[in-house]
């Protein structure tokens, strides 16, 4: 019996000898069979445009003429340009205001959506809409509110004596209005991955914290804010990477051109590359981005092992 076990187990055609077979035998093949149309659409459609890119940076290119090669020389320009430097300190200021300020938010109002009263779901649908409409619609509906002839924030704070303001023309004030309106476009998204973290927190945990005499302030920080920390991880990697490239906005708010004040580093590359016709510069500029946008998930995601707790 001995012998006829290891004879069987020896045949790698057998059904039972492929199963040891390594990531290529049997189940393994057919995994890479149904992946292969993603992972070859990956390639074609992804990585290679970005490699692509690269080369592109190293170049001098207006899209009619051939490419010349000027190796590193679009960086060192960028390096000097007052107008991408800028750039780069506004997409930091939209980013560091932006993102701390609507996970906040977004984390208030879910707690008060948190509840079982009547008409729940139509006001958490109410808060979603924002998400799933144009933003180019949203952003004509603040350009009226933030009209500085017959805007509906200048009537506002008219109320209080406030002389009108030019919202989007004042260099202080434009850049604040540009995340208010983002602020508020993105509190539909945090709110369900609030949600979501704060019902799937199980109730007997809350109930003995409320038993050993915990109050409510009590029980959200020694309860719920650290079985949150996973949605919260969450909705900050997904605001830090969507506020570098924020672009809509500041198209349709700052128009004709975006000032000194609200010009971001994808609008940067946008004129660079489709107005100027600049691809090698462009190009350069957006790998910069992808630099910074990079270091900093990866400096986020190490961070997680400190405060997120997973149940």
């Amino acid at each position: 019996m001995t012998a006829l076990g290891s004879r069987r187990g020896g045949f790698p055609g057998r059904r039972g000898g492929s199963r040891g077979g390594g990531p290529l035998g049997g189940e393994g093949r057919w995994a890479l069979l149904f992946l292969a149309p993603t992972l070859v659409g990956l390639a074609v459609l992804s990585a290679g445009p970005v490699l692509a890119t690269l080369a592109i940076s190293l170049t001098k290119w207006d899209l009619l003429q051939a490419p010349q090669l000027v190796a590193l020389a679009n960086f060192v320009q960028l390096a000097s340009d007052d107008r991408f430097l800028k750039a780069l300190r506004n997409t930091a200021f939209y980013t560091v205001v932006s993102v701390p300020l609507g996970m906040l938010i977004s984390l208030f109002l879910a707690l008060a959506l948190n509840q079982t009263i009547r008409g729940i779901a139509w006001i958490r649908t109410a808060y979603f809409l924002p998400v799933v409409t144009s933003t180019i619609a949203i952003a004509l509906v603040w350009q009226w509110i933030y009209s500085p002839d017959s805007g509906l924030l200048n009537q506002f704070i008219g109320i209080f004596g406030i002389a009108p303001q030019k919202w989007l023309s004042n260099a202080t004030l434009a850049m604040p209005a540009i995340v208010a309106m983002s602020v508020w476009q993105g509190l539909g998204t945090n709110i369900i991955i609030f949600l979501a973290g704060l019902q799937a927190i199980p109730t007997d945990l809350l109930d003995a914290a409320s038993v050993d005499g915990a109050g409510r302030w009590a029980r959200f920080r020694n309860v719920v804010l650290p079985l949150l920390t996973p949605s919260i991880f969450f909705t900050g990697i997904l605001s830090l990477i969507g506020s570098f490239q924020v672009f809509d906005q500041v198209f349709v708010l700052s128009r004709p051109r975006p000032t000194e004040a609200t010009i971001t580093v994808v609008y940067f590359i946008y004129e660079n590359g489709f107005k100027f016709f600049k691809m090698g510069y462009a190009t350069a500029a957006s790998w910069i981005l992808f630099i910074i946008v990079a270091v900093l998930t990866a400096i986020y995601f190490r961070s997680q092992n400190r405060w997120v707790h997973y149940q």
